[in-house]
C-alpha cells in the first residue's frame, strides 16, 4: 500500500465513521441471535433480542440528538463562553506568564493537574464537563514544548482514573448502590477504600506513561505520536497562541479580573455537580436556587449552560465589549462546537440501538449464568471483562449500573462472593473502557478540539489502558477472595 493510500485510508476512519460502523455492526447481530419473548408486555430477561430493522438503525445517530440534547446545550453555550474569554486575550497572556515563571520545569504540571481532574472523577464522576478544557490546555502543552497529545491524556486520564476508581460518585456508585436489590447490604466504607486503591493506583500509572512521553516530545520535536497532518492542524489552531505565551507579558487589571471570573465559573460548576445532600451538607442548599432553580449540589448541564452564558455576558461588559460583539462572539464560538456536539449525539446512537434491541437485556443475562459456578479467581477477571465489552455498548456508568447491579449484585451474595467487590468491578471496567471507546461522546469531543484523531489516541493510550486493566483485574480478584 502506497503512503498516499495509507493517508486516505486514515482519513476514512473519522470519529463518525467509527461510530457508524459499530452501529450497523450492532444491528446486523441482533439478527443472529434467539429472539426475545414477552409476557404481555413485559420482556422475559435474558430470553433473546429484537432483530434491528433498517429504520432502526438508521434513526438510532438522529435519536441520539435527543439523548445528548443537554450536554450538547452546554457544550455550544460552553463555546460561547471560550469565545469571548478568548477575546480578551486573558488566556493567552495568562498562559505566557506561566510557561515563563515555569520555564524549564513544565512537566510538574503534569502530575497536579492529572491529580485534580481525577478528584473531579473520584467525587461526582468528571468527564464529559472536562472538554473545554482540551482546548485551554492544547494552547498551554503546546507553548510549552509539548503537544495536544499531552493535553488531551492529560485531561482524560486525570478525569478518566477518577472516574475508574470513584469513591463517592453518584452516577456510578450511587447509581449501583441504589439499584441493588432490597435485602443484600451494601458496605460503604468498603467501596470507598477499594475505590481509593483504584483510583490512586490508576492514576499513577496514568501519570507515569503521560511524563513519559511529554518529556520524550520536548526533548525530541521528532518523538511526537501525531501524524504531519494533526500536527499541521495543531499548529494551525494552537500554533501562534502558543507563540504569544512564550512572549514575556504583564496580565492587565481587565485580563487579571477575568482570569479570576474564569476561574470562578469553573468552581462553581464543580461545586454544583457534586451532590451535597449525599453526603448530609447542606450549606449550599440556600445558593444559586433563585438563579437557576436548582441549588448548588442538584446541579446538571441545563443550570451550568445557564452559568456559563450569564458568566460569558459578565465578562464581556467588564471588558467593555459593545452587545453586538459580544453576540457575536458568543455565536462563532457556538458554532465552532457544532462537530463535537454531532459527534457525541452519534455516539449516543450505540446505546439507543442496545436498548431499542435488547441486547444489553440478552448479554448480561446469559453472561451471569455461566459465571455463577466460578471460583473466585477466575469469576473475578471475567466479570472484569464481561462489564468492559458491555461498557463498549452502554458507556453510561449509571445505565450500566441500572443494568448490571440488579443481576450480578445478588448472584454474587448467593455463592458468597463480596458485593462489593462485583459492584466496583462494574465501576472500574466502565471507567477503563471510557478512557478508549469511541462510544464516550466525552472522548470524541474532547479530541475532536485538541485536532487529535481517535486511531492516534486509540494507538498511543492502548498500552496504558492495558496496563491499567491488569492492575485493577488484580486488585478486585484479590478483593473478592478476601472481604
Amino acid at each position: 500500500m502506497t503512503k498516499e493510500s495509507q493517508k486516505k485510508f486514515k482519513i476514512s476512519l473519522s470519529a463518525f465513521t467509527i461510530i457508524l460502523i459499530l452501529i450497523f455492526i450492532l444491528a446486523i447481530v441482533s439478527h443472529f441471535l434467539p429472539a426475545a419473548q414477552f409476557v404481555g408486555d413485559e420482556l422475559v430477561d435474558g430470553s433473546g433480542v429484537i432483530g434491528a430493522s433498517l429504520a432502526d438503525t438508521l434513526m438510532s445517530p438522529i435519536l441520539g440528538f435527543a439523548d445528548a440534547v443537554d450536554v450538547g446545550i452546554f457544550i455550544l453555550v460552553l463555546g460561547g463562553f471560550l469565545a469571548i474569554v478568548n477575546s480578551t486575550k486573558a488566556l493567552e497572556t495568562g498562559i505566557a506568564v506561566l510557561v515563563n515563571k515555569l520555564k524549564g520545569r513544565e512537566l510538574i504540571l503534569i502530575p497536579i493537574l492529572m491529580f485534580i481532574f481525577s478528584v473531579g472523577g473520584t467525587t461526582y464522576g468528571m468527564l464529559e464537563e472536562t472538554v473545554g478544557f482540551y482546548a485551554l490546555l492544547a494552547v498551554a502543552m503546546v507553548a510549552a514544548g509539548m503537544d495536544t497529545l499531552v493535553a488531551s491524556s492529560i485531561v482524560l486520564l486525570g478525569a478518566g482514573s477518577g472516574v475508574l476508581g470513584s469513591t463517592i460518585n453518584p452516577f456510578a456508585v450511587g447509581a449501583a448502590v441504589s439499584a441493588m436489590p432490597e435485602g443484600i447490604v451494601v458496605n460503604q466504607g468498603i467501596i470507598i477504600a477499594l475505590g481509593a486503591i483504584l483510583w490512586l493506583t490508576s492514576l499513577g500509572i496514568s501519570i507515569f506513561f503521560v511524563m513519559r512521553y511529554a518529556k520524550k516530545v520536548k526533548e525530541n520535536k521528532g518523538s511526537t505520536f501525531l501524524s504531519l497532518q494533526e500536527q499541521k492542524a495543531m499548529e494551525k489552531t494552537y500554533g501562534s497562541a502558543a507563540e504569544d505565551a512564550k512572549e514575556k507579558v504583564k496580565l492587565s487589571g481587565k485580563q487579571k479580573i477575568t482570569l479570576i471570573l474564569f476561574a470562578l465559573t469553573f468552581v462553581i460548576m464543580i461545586i454544583g455537580f457534586i451532590p451535597w445532600g449525599e453526603f448530609n451538607i447542606n450549606f449550599f442548599e440556600g445558593f444559586t436556587g433563585w438563579l437557576t432553580g436548582s441549588s448548588l449540589g442538584n446541579w446538571y448541564f441545563y443550570e451550568s449552560a445557564l452559568w456559563f452564558l450569564i458568566m460569558g455576558i459578565l465578562i464581556g461588559i467588564i471588558n467593555h465589549m459593545k452587545e453586538k460583539d459580544i453576540v457575536d462572539t458568543f455565536i462563532k464560538g457556538a458554532s465552532d462546537m457544532i462537530g463535537v456536539v454531532l459527534i457525541i449525539a452519534i455516539a449516543r446512537g450505540a446505546s439507543v440501538l442496545m436498548t431499542t434491541t435488547h441486547l444489553d437485556n440478552y448479554i448480561i443475562y446469559n453472561a451471569s449464568e455461566a459465571l455463577q459456578n466460578l471460583p473466585a479467581v477466575i469469576f473475578g477477571p471475567l466479570n472484569y471483562l464481561l462489564h468492559v465489552f458491555l461498557s463498549i455498548l452502554v458507556p453510561s456508568s449509571s445505565g450500566l449500573a441500572t443494568l448490571s447491579t440488579p443481576i450480578m449484585g445478588p448472584l454474587a451474595a448467593n455463592i458468597g462472593y463480596s458485593v462489593e467487590g462485583t459492584l466496583m468491578t462494574m465501576v472500574a471496567a466502565n471507567g477503563l473502557v471510557n478512557l478508549i471507546t469511541p462510544t464516550c461522546g466525552a472522548i470524541m469531543g474532547g479530541l475532536a478540539l485538541a485536532k487529535v484523531e481517535y486511531t492516534t489516541w486509540f494507538k498511543w493510550a492502548l498500552k496504558v489502558v492495558l496496563t491499567i486493566a491488569l492492575c485493577n483485574m488484580v486488585i478486585l480478584t484479590i478483593a473478592m477472595m478476601i472481604l
